[in-house]
C-alpha cells in the first residue's frame, strides 16, 4: 500500500443554483446531473444527504458523539461556502448501539436512498463487514473513519479513512525493537477487528524478530482484564484494543504491576483510557494519524485545516475533561470530516454526483495535510486515505502540568 502526498483545495463552486421545477427523475437522484448556467454544474436536487452509522448512545457513544460533532462542522462549512453543485448538504444520523443488526438496518436504509449521496460508517471492523455487500450492490459511495482491519482494495464504493492495523502495527513493531522490546502480546475483543489484530501482530513481530507471547481474547462481560495482563506478564509489550474495552486491559495492567510497555492503535488516544489506568498511563504508546492536540508545542504549529477544525469544534461542543486525571480531548473524529472534505472535492471535479463518477475521482484525489481536517494528507491508494507516512507513534506523559502527549521518534 502505498502513501499520500498533498492536495490543494479549489473554492467550492459560487453561490448556490436555482433548479428548474422541470427537472427529471434522473437529475432528481443525481444520477445524470445537468450542467448549470454560469460555468458551475448542478447536482440535481435541492439537498444533498450525509448518513452517518455510529454508536451514539451506550458504552462507546463518546466515538460517535464525537464522529456526528466533526461531520456537522465540516458540513456547515461547506454549506457556508455554497454546497455541493448548488445543493446544501445535510446530515442524517442513525445510532448503531453497539448492535449489528441495527447497523445493518440502517445501511440498508441509506444504501437505497437515492438523496443520500454519501455514508459514513457503520463504526467498527464486523459492523461493516455485515453492511459493505450492500453498499457495493447499491453503488453507495461510504467513507470509513472507524475500522481499522481488513482490506478496502477490491471495494469498488467503499474508503477507509482510518489508519489501518497493518500501517500501525508497522509503526509500532519499528520503534518496539529500536527501543529493545523483544517479545509482544495481544488483549483484544474476540471479534473480527481483535483477531485481525492479533494475526497483524504476530505476522509482523515474528518477521522482525520478537518473540510472540499470544492473544488474550475478551468478552464484554468481562468485569475486568487481569487474567489476561497475568497471563502475558512476561511479553515485553501488550497490545491493546482501539475500543472501550482496551481501557480495562490498561486498568488491569495497573493493578497488576506489570512491567512492559503498553501499546496500541489510535483509539487508545482517547482519554478514558488514562482515566481507567490513571498514572499507569503514563509512557503508554500508540499509533495514530496526526494528534498534536494535548501537545505542548503550541497551536501555531498544527496543521492550518486542523487547527481550523478543532477550534470549530471548541466553539460549538467545548472539549472532553477528564474527571479524575485532567486530561483533556476533542470532542472530533478529524477523520470523519475528512470524509465529507473529499467526497465533496471529488464530487466538484467529477461535476456529478454518479457515483461511479465520484468513485473515480475520489481513487484520483490528491490533498495536501495542510488543508485537510484531519492534519493528514489524502491520496487514495487501494482505497485507503492514508499511508505509512501519515502514521505517528505518540506517547502519554504525565508532568506537573498535567497530561499531554509527546511524538516519540526512532
Amino acid at each position: 500500500m502505498s502513501v499520500k502526498t498533498g492536495y490543494k483545495v479549489t473554492a467550492l463552486l459560487g453561490a448556490a443554483l436555482l433548479l428548474t421545477a422541470c427537472a427529471g427523475k434522473e437529475e432528481r437522484a443525481g444520477v445524470t446531473p445537468r450542467s448549470a448556467g454560469g460555468g458551475g454544474w448542478s447536482a440535481g436536487m435541492p439537498v444533498v444527504k450525509v448518513g452517518l452509522i455510529g454508536p451514539m448512545t451506550g458504552p462507546f457513544a463518546v466515538a460517535g458523539i464525537s464522529l456526528e460533532n466533526s461531520v456537522k462542522v465540516e458540513i456547515d462549512r461547506l454549506n457556508a461556502a455554497g454546497g455541493l453543485g448548488g445543493a446544501k448538504l445535510e446530515l442524517v444520523v442513525r445510532d448503531s448501539g453497539l448492535d449489528p443488526a441495527k447497523a445493518v438496518q440502517a445501511a440498508n436504509e441509506f444504501s437505497g436512498d437515492a438523496s443520500v449521496g454519501l455514508v459514513v460508517g457503520p463504526a467498527l471492523t464486523a459492523f461493516y463487514n455485515a453492511a459493505k455487500g450492500g453498499f457495493e450492490s447499491n453503488k453507495k459511495i461510504n467513507c470509513q473513519p472507524m475500522v481499522a482491519t481488513g482490506s478496502f482494495a477490491d471495494l469498488e464504493y467503499g474508503f477507509r479513512a482510518q489508519d489501518p492495523v497493518s500501517l500501525d502495527v508497522t509503526k509500532m513493531i519499528t520503534h518496539l525493537k529500536a527501543r529493545g522490546v523483544t517479545s509482544i502480546g495481544v488483549v483484544y475483543e474476540g471479534d473480527d477487528a481483535g483477531k485481525n489484530t492479533a494475526e497483524e501482530v504476530k505476522a509482523q513481530a515474528e518477521a522482525a524478530g520478537l518473540a510472540w507471547k499470544g492473544f488474550e481474547a475478551t468478552r464484554p462481560d468481562d468485569q475486568s482484564h487481569r487474567p489476561y495482563v497475568d497471563k502475558l506478564k512476561d511479553a515485553g509489550a501488550i497490545w491493546i484494543s482501539n475500543s472501550a474495552s482496551g481501557a480495562k486491559t490498561m486498568a488491569a495492567a495497573n493493578e497488576a504491576g506489570y512491567e512492559g510497555m503498553i501499546v496500541g492503535g489510535s483509539g487508545a488516544r482517547n482519554i478514558s483510557f488514562v482515566e481507567a489506568a490513571g498514572d499507569a498511563a503514563d509512557g503508554a504508546l500508540f499509533s495514530a494519524t496526526y494528534y498534536p492536540y494535548p501537545g505542548r508545542d503550541g497551536r501555531d504549529a498544527w496543521r492550518p485545516g486542523y487547527r481550523r477544525h478543532i477550534e470549530d469544534i471548541e466553539r460549538r461542543f467545548g472539549k472532553n475533561t477528564g474527571p479524575k486525571t485532567g486530561a483533556e480531548s476533542p470532542k472530533a473524529a478529524e477523520i470523519a470530516a475528512d470524509c465529507v472534505f473529499a467526497y465533496t472535492r471529488a464530487a466538484e471535479q467529477a461535476r456529478t454526483l454518479a457515483p461511479d463518477a465520484v468513485a473515480a475521482a475520489l481513487e484520483k484525489i490528491d490533498i495536501p495535510d495542510t488543508e485537510t481536517p484531519s492534519g493528514n494528507s489524502i491520496k487514495i491508494d487501494e482505497h485507503e486515505f492514508f499511508g505509512l507516512d501519515d502514521i505517528h507513534v505518540y506517547q502519554w506523559k504525565k508532568d506537573d502540568k498535567g497530561w499531554h502527549t509527546v511524538e516519540v521518534q526512532d
